[in-house]
């Protein structure tokens, strides 16, 4: 599902500890790619030279590619081929997402008071406005909390016609 259809390599791919987006967009950083992998001759196969062949040979190179970004964790694909120029990054889990320097630097978690969960974990919004700050001050809902409020003010039933609704248990 994540493939690019026309630049092989760039897909999402397991690693050792989970997956890793490589988004190798030239054949530069193809032989990039396969100096920093340990695979160079990847790269001077007539199959993989240039991205039109690897378009066509994709399943043979990602044969060849699959076992291979196995045997790294995450953080070592992204040391190794961060150093060698070839875009990439971790995919996180939401657990991890807010442990990342960028998103901490940039305030991206918010705990709101809930009132029966204590605080929840959101997203903050990554637009910084000085003038006019974004307050988080709502909780997300409860179960059926706005239900009463959406039928009368947003679609217009009558009083009448929401206790009907929550008599035959719709509501």
């Amino acid at each position: 599902g994540n493939a690019h259809p026309n630049i092989v390599p760039y897909d999402a791919l397991e690693v050792a500890d989970g997956h890793l987006i490589v988004a190798v967009g030239n054949d530069t950083q193809f032989a990039d790619f396969c100096r920093a992998a340990g695979r160079a001759e990847l790269a001077a196969d007539p199959r993989f030279a240039v991205n039109r062949r690897r378009i066509e040979h994709r399943e043979a190179l990602m044969a060849e590619l699959r076992p291979l970004m196995k045997s790294r964790t995450r953080h070592a694909w992204t040391e190794t081929l961060g150093a060698a120029n070839v875009p990439c990054g971790p995919i996180n889990n939401v657990a991890e997402v807010f442990d990342e320097p960028q998103a901490q630097q940039r305030g991206l978690r918010v705990d709101i008071p809930h009132p029966t969960a204590g605080t929840v974990p959101s997203i903050a919004n990554p637009l910084h406005m000085s003038a006019t700050p974004v307050r988080y001050d709502t909780a997300p809902p409860l179960l059926g909390q706005h239900t009463h409020a959406v039928l009368r003010e947003v679609l217009g039933f009558g009083e009448g016609e929401i206790e009907a609704l929550a008599k035959g248990k719709v509501i």
